[in-house]
C-alpha cells in the first residue's frame, strides 16, 4: 500500500492564479529533488478559493525528507501571503479500484 500527502488550500479570494503558479513552482522543484514525485492540484468546483493537492510517496521517510527541506519550507513560505489557511496531511492507503485492482 502506498503513503500519500494531502493538502488543502484556501486561498485569498482573487489570489487563485497566483497561487496554482507558485503551486507549480513548488513542484517542479520538488521533482528535481525527487524525481518520481507525482502530484495533482484540484480546484474545488463548490468552495471557489479552496484547493486540494495530492500525491504518491514510496515512503513515511521520504514525506518527511521532502517536508524537512529548505526547499519545501522556502516554498510554503513563499505561498503563506496568498492562505487564507493550510493543512497538511500524511495518508496510508486503505483500499483503492482501478489498475489491476478487481
Amino acid at each position: 500500500m502506498s503513503v500519500y500527502t494531502l493538502g488543502i488550500w484556501l486561498v485569498h479570494p482573487g489570489r487563485e492564479n497566483d497561487f496554482v503558479q507558485a503551486w507549480r513552482d513548488l513542484a517542479r522543484k520538488t521533482k528535481e529533488d525527487f524525481p518520481h514525485a507525482k502530484a495533482v492540484l484540484m480546484h474545488d468546483h463548490d468552495v471557489p478559493n479552496r484547493f486540494i493537492s495530492t500525491g504518491p510517496w514510496e515512503s513515511i521517510e521520504q514525506i518527511e525528507q521532502w517536508r524537512a527541506s529548505a526547499m519545501y519550507k522556502q516554498g510554503v513560505e513563499a505561498m503563506r501571503e496568498l492562505l487564507e489557511h493550510f493543512e497538511p496531511h500524511t495518508l496510508d492507503e486503505a483500499a483503492s479500484i482501478g489498475g489491476d485492482t478487481p
